[in-house]
């Protein structure tokens, strides 16, 4: 369900960012998206599971790019003798017929044409956030009787798109938990996840983050019934999809405190009758 509602938040934002109108091309009526808009503008329109593209010039011809096939089924590229007329015999021999491919070759045509032009290709930026936190957890996944609480420590770095508030990021995440007297397991997780935010602002953040696989070595001391003592030390690889929540508040000009609930629940690693308690307190900085 979670993933039903972000599809349609996607879909509303595609519509939203891209305007459509209709047309009536050859006695067809269509309703396209402008794509490009410039010396020549880009359009296209999905039929039957098909994407069409068309190129609309200075004089409002509009032309439909095709890329038809023979009797051996053999493509016959046609856009490519099209784009080169419309563009005074821009080079097209490696042009693919994509969207992408095609937006590229019409927004550098433009680009070529007007100075003043503006391009459509946003070229994204990486930005990176490290990050330190503390906290405490009862290892919610792994048998703890007393339901005892002890320390962890970690580290983060988290990858983000930097040309404006990043809703969308990815985490990769180490972690040591302490052992305690009557609770002797510990263990060293390498993480990589993903957050959304929610609430997504200047000043602060809220966000779901799920951590998709993990690495734990871990290590215990327990006692058999008849006293026995064994130390028993393990490596795992798990696709856990742990849940959890948390806020990043910002401080200065780069740096955010940041609380984090790590492990509310997990959808492939049962709880082990403990109610999670998995607190941390951190702070990160913009790289």
């Amino acid at each position: 369900m979670k993933n039903l509602y972000l599809f349609i938040l996607l879909c509303l934002a595609f519509q939203i960012n891209y305007s459509q109108e209709n047309y009536t091309i050859n006695g067809e009526k269509l309703e396209l998206t402008t794509e490009v808009e410039g010396e020549l503008d880009l359009l296209w329109t999905v039929n039957e599971g098909e994407f069409r593209y068309f190129v609309k010039s200075n004089n409002n011809t509009i032309t439909e790019l095709k890329n038809s096939r023979d009797e051996n089924k053999n493509y016959l590229e046609e856009y490519k003798t099209t784009l080169k007329e419309l563009t005074n015999g821009k080079a097209t021999e490696s042009l693919k017929f994509r969207l992408y491919d095609l937006k590229s070759y019409v927004d550098a045509y433009n680009i070529s044409n007007n100075r003043g032009y503006a391009s459509a290709i946003k070229k994204s930026k990486v930005g990176f956030r490290l990050g330190l936190f503390g906290g405490l957890t009862n290892s919610p996944f792994v048998e703890n009787p007393e339901n005892l609480k002890v320390l962890l420590i970690g580290g983060e770095i988290e990858i983000f798109e930097a040309d404006s508030l990043p809703r969308h990021s990815g985490f990769l995440q180490g972690r040591h938990t302490f052992d305690a007297e009557d609770f002797n397991y510990t263990t060293n997780e390498i993480a990589l996840g993903y957050r959304y935010r929610i609430i997504n602002k200047s000043s602060f953040s809220i966000y779901g983050q799920v951590k998709l696989a993990a690495v734990n070595i871990s290590a215990s001391n327990f006692e058999d019934s008849n006293g026995e003592k064994f130390h028993k030390k393990g490596t795992s690889f798990d696709a856990p999809f742990i849940f959890g929540i948390g806020t990043d508040i910002k401080i200065g000009k780069n740096g955010y405190i940041t609380l984090v609930y790590g492990e509310l629940f997990a959808l492939f690693i049962d709880n082990q009758g403990n109610f999670s308690t998995d607190f941390s307190v951190g702070y990160k900085f913009n790289l």
